[in-house]
């Protein structure tokens, strides 16, 4: 019958090095700082221009409006103009309105060149892949153009499409 009555085993005392917590231990914290002095390390040394900031800056589009000039009332009489009242021919003249950009044709080339000349020129750029797979273009150097939208040639365009495929693979 004292066989059915044991008592359990006493249960064994943990050990000192696993009874703390992982915030409590000296190593933790040691690995927590020298996280932090490495990112603000690399953030503050990060000039590599290549790691996200590709956007090339996007041209500024100023918009003059000019008003027709009013009609000479005929029953007003003739003023007399002076010397110092008229006005001279720098006040006067206008800077003549630049022409519109000429898309021009990047079919063939390089997708991270026709990117620039697009840019270059003015345009502001969609690109998608001209594949029915629907990637991501992420590294444009390894890209070539296939068709754009709108067609080499067109004027009076903001924005430029441009359809494109991995080097190795066919149009």
């Amino acid at each position: 019958m004292n066989d059915l009555h044991t008592p359990p085993p006493a249960p064994q005392p943990k050990s000192k090095s696993n009874s703390k917590k992982v915030y409590r231990r000296k190593g933790f914290w040691i690995f927590v700082a020298g996280l932090v002095v490495v990112g603000a390390v690399a953030n503050a040394t990060d000039e590599d221009p290549g790691l996200g900031n590709e956007a090339a800056p996007q041209p500024t589009v100023t918009v003059t409006k000019t008003s027709p000039a009013a009609p000479a009332e005929e029953d007003a009489p003739a003023r007399e103009t002076t010397p110092e009242a008229a006005p001279t021919a720098e006040e006067t003249s206008e800077e003549p309105a630049s022409e519109p950009a000429v898309v021009p044709d990047v079919v063939g080339m390089n997708h991270r060149d026709a990117m620039g000349l697009l840019h270059e020129r003015g345009f502001m750029v969609n690109e998608e892949d001209a594949s029915p797979e629907g990637r991501m273009i992420i590294l444009n150097s390894g890209w070539k153009v296939c068709r754009q939208d709108p067609a080499p040639g067109a004027t009076d365009v903001l924005r430029v499409a441009i359809y494109s495929v991995k080097h190795d693979e066919s149009c």
